[in-house]
């Protein structure tokens, strides 16, 4: 914690919440990234416990923060896509030092975010995604329709700051 916000700090990790599993809710989070091409994410549907850093990445979803990936898997890898899964249908992200407000929204097998206010990925489970192309992507299968949450930590040089994770039960 530094002045009151979470910041990802240290390798790959995760900082999840372990009190309950969600689905069929809404989920808000307000960050904000040091540097351009700082990368994070926000895991969800993880259906186990983690026991190690791949885990979440690999049977659950990070919904991506990344407003630089840069090359070909631009549309696949940038703030708001389901890492890798889903392609982005818009680029939102204000950029470094601002902050930006993601709401992820879980209902049964749909899966809908937006960033500052623009729908960015719209995924239902079962739909096609493309092949992966590097060994870091998720294995590709069938999530849960609810699971762990958790604020991903990519790497020592990656800094991204939190100041609010809030979840709402959809009504």
């Amino acid at each position: 914690i530094v002045n009151g916000m979470l910041e990802s700090y240290g390798g790959m990790g995760l900082l999840w919440y372990m009190g309950q599993k969600f689905g069929n809710c809404s989920i808000r989070v307000v960050y904000k990234m040091r540097d351009k091409n700082d990368n994070s994410g926000v895991f969800i549907r993880i259906p186990i416990k983690p026991r190690e850093a791949w885990m979440p990445v690999n049977y659950g979803y990070e919904v991506q923060i990344d407003d630089d990936p840069g090359g070909e898997t631009k549309a696949y890898h940038s703030t708001g896509c389901l890492y890798s899964i889903s392609k982005a249908l818009a680029y939102s992200g204000k950029g470094s030092g601002q902050w930006n407000t993601m709401e992820i929204t879980l209902e049964g097998r749909h899966t809908i975010v937006e960033v500052n206010g623009v729908e960015v990925s719209d995924y239902t489970e079962g739909q096609p995604a493309p092949p992966r192309k590097f060994s870091f992507e998720p294995t590709r299968g069938p999530r849960p329709n609810q699971g762990y949450i958790g604020l991903q930590n990519h790497s020592n040089k990656d800094i991204v700051f939190f100041k609010e994770v809030a979840v709402r039960p959809l009504r």
